[in-house]
């Protein structure tokens, strides 16, 4: 058997891989681990290799940043190299970022199947390029495997062979429940001065957020108003950072009381902060499933999420990026403690097993 090749290319990735490596390695599958370099730096990329335990990759092609088009496209030319030379029995992808769609398109033109981890999901706006690479990746994946029941229910509704469509469970909660121990013996809130339990906690880097000065100005005078009842710890994205110097932001940050402005988190260092949280604001997709399973409410700043069952099952409201919004469900949180919420089918902590042994059965 030729080896699967598993990639990772943005911060959200290696926590979704790093489970899935562990599992196939365990049942001595023969496995390589690519990265493309979307994420780059230390704080979004090296620092998490290390800290999930995952291992040097075999392949780094160190694309680092560029536009959409540039950066797909850069991918696709170095990794097809890479196929060629290894002829990898499968191509397994996650999520919806650039590096997902450009891996699995290379795989499907040679012939190399693809599978694809948290498939089905859906925002139903293609505003987002996000939603574009989930969309051409199911399209032209041979597994898909489904983190929740509506994520089959979206892919069926395109017409998707039902036989490639496994249900399997939300991975990155295998993630976060392995090292939720380490993540307690953390001193991030010792070295942030900040007490347990009595902090908002803030990730904003979507360009319908950050990229436009009125709303990113808004949310900031949201989040001063926040800071006015409770301490706001924001780790800025490099992207969102560029933004606030660009805007001219940063002397009114510092000028904001109880308000921390630190760099990118750990994986451990974050899950600390988000696990004794008041409440997590974020356009994430995955601190909103992470923020369900640890029962601390979520406030999305977008309009809408591909991700419906942390609204309907968890903990999660999405209120757009308009202060008013924003400061309604913060308050109703802050007096009544926000929505309880219960944890997701198959968010135990196995999925990573379950799709292991689906895998072995497609090359019985």
């Amino acid at each position: 058997m030729n080896p699967l090749l598993l990639v990772v290319g943005a911060r959200p990735n290696f926590m979704k891989m790093a489970p899935l490596y562990d599992e196939l390695k365990s049942r001595n599958l023969p496995v390589l681990l690519l990265h493309t370099g979307q994420h780059y730096d230390d704080n979004m990329s090296k620092l998490f290799f290390d800290e999930l335990g995952m291992p040097e990759p075999d392949f780094y092609l160190g694309v680092g940043s560029a536009s959409h088009a540039e950066q797909t496209a850069r991918i696709m030319l170095d990794f097809e190299k890479v196929c060629i030379e290894k002829k990898p029995s499968m191509v397994i992808v996650a999520g919806d970022v650039n590096s997902t769609i450009a891996c699995a398109l290379v795989a499907a033109k040679l012939w190399i199947p693809v599978a694809h981890v948290e498939a089905g999901l859906r925002s139903f706006d293609r505003t987002m390029p996000e939603e574009i690479n989930r969309i051409l990746t199911d399209r032209i994946s041979d597994l898909l495997f489904t983190p929740s029941p509506d994520a089959d229910q979206n892919l069926i509704a395109e017409g998707m062979e039902p036989e490639k469509i496994k249900l399997v469970g939300n991975i990155m909660i295998d993630t976060l429940l392995l090292h939720s121990q380490k993540a307690d013996r953390r001193d991030i809130h010792r070295e942030l001065q900040i007490p347990k339990e009595n902090y908002a906690l803030i990730t904003l880097h979507r360009p319908s957020n950050v990229d436009i000065k009125d709303i990113f100005s808004g949310i900031i005078e949201a989040l001063e108003s926040i800071a006015e009842d409770t301490t706001v710890v924001f780790p800025a994205h490099p992207r969102t950072r560029k933004k606030i110097d660009e805007f001219n932001l940063a002397s009114r940050i510092k000028r904001i009381p109880n308000f921390i402005l630190t760099e990118p988190l750990g994986y451990l260092d974050f899950l600390a902060l988000m696990k004794e949280a008041r409440v997590v604001l974020t356009d994430s997709g995955g601190l909103q499933e992470e923020t369900t399973i640890l029962g601390v409410p979520c406030i999305t700043i977008r309009e809408n999420t591909e991700r419906p069952i942390t609204v309907e099952q968890g903990t999660n409201t999405v209120v757009g990026n308009k202060k008013e919004n924003i400061l309604k469900t913060w308050k109703d949180i802050a007096k009544n403690g926000g929505k309880k919420g219960k944890i997701p089918e198959l968010w135990d902590g196995n999925t990573a097993k379950r799709i292991g042994d689906v895998i072995e059965q497609y090359f019985v």
